[in-house]
């Protein structure tokens, strides 16, 4: 609402009425002025003309202004929910029917490109509901971010709840990370067995041993899924290989035995030359930590440049 338009409803208020004569006379409005003020009062429902009076304006309490404007359109979303949830149910009907279909066309068909945010989230989405015995999950790249972890609990639980049993593979790296360290700690606590290894090929997630979902190439939303028995039975060999040799997450380290793993990863990271941000990102850490801790490991090396360090590391591990 402007400046006038409020000006002229605090009169209204004060006077519990008001005529286009009174707002010109009284607050030096102009013609125009005061009818476009009474317009917007009335589009806003916060005047209303008294009944054989039209050019007597009453105020109307904005509780009341807000019931007339909003209620039609409470109504409509409520109609339009309904409806999608319709839709949805409708067209769920269907799956079962789909995947069995699925299955029974050659290798190559059983496979589903979903080049798609909101696509991805709602199969997984309905993937996970569906799911009756097994997750299993990887997870590479260091620690993820606090908002997705947040978002993600809720649904992990709920299916850890239902009885699922959840494996998780992170790299060593998630292992600095704040926020992840929360959430692996409600999930080992719910009942989920993290692990994490020193290196993960790829994001990939299988359900049940029947579907899995690995990224899209080339796509930073999209996502690839597969029921192909034998292409789910060679993703689950890979996870069971890199679990088979990780460590669990929650196994006890002292202080100096962590913040030597902060340093041997920043080192590693250092000989693959990545930038200080990346570095911190990757890490779950600020950057300032990260910087201290390049210089600590430069100064040990005596070297003058991140290069040269990353240089003397690279000779040390060959």
């Amino acid at each position: 609402m402007d400046h006038l338009t409020s000006l002229v409803y605090r009169f209204a208020l004060e006077r519990g009425q008001c005529t286009r004569d009174s707002l010109r006379s009284t607050l030096g409005l102009s013609t125009d002025q005061v009818q476009r003020s009474i317009d917007s009062l009335q589009a806003l429902r916060l005047v209303r003309c008294v009944v054989d009076e039209t050019d007597v304006f009453v105020p109307v309490s904005p509780e009341a202004a807000a019931a007339q404007l909003v209620t039609p359109i409470e109504a409509e979303i409520r109609q339009r929910q309904s409806a999608v949830e319709q839709v949805r149910s409708d067209l769920m009907t269907l799956l079962p029917l789909y995947h069995e279909s699925r299955r029974r066309r050659r290798s190559k068909e059983a496979i589903d490109v979903v080049d798609d945010t909101g696509a991805v989230l709602s199969v997984l989405t309905d993937i996970a509901q569906n799911c009756k015995r097994e997750v299993l999950t990887v997870q590479p790249g260091g620690g993820r971010p606090a908002a997705v972890l947040e978002e993600a609990f809720p649904r992990d639980a709920a299916m850890l709840e239902r009885g699922i049993t959840m494996r998780i593979l992170y790299e060593d790296t998630a292992r600095f990370s704040a926020p992840t360290q929360r959430y692996v700690r409600a999930m080992e606590k719910a009942g989920a067995l993290v692990r994490t290894t020193r290196e993960l090929p790829s994001r990939l997630l299988i359900f049940d041993r029947e579907t899995a979902v690995i990224p899209l190439e080339r796509s930073a939303t999209g996502a690839v899924l597969s029921r192909e028995p034998s292409i789910v039975e060679f993703m689950l060999r890979v996870f069971e290989q890199y679990w088979n040799t990780a460590t669990p997450f929650s196994e006890a380290l002292d202080g100096s035995a962590s913040l030597d793993q902060v340093k041997q990863a920043i080192s590693q990271l250092l000989v693959a030359g990545h930038k200080d941000d990346f570095i911190a990102r990757r890490l779950g850490i600020s950057v300032r930590t990260c910087r201290r801790h390049i210089a600590e490991i430069m100064q040990r090396l005596n070297a003058e440049s991140r290069f040269q360090a990353g240089y003397v590391l690279a000779q040390l591990d060959s």
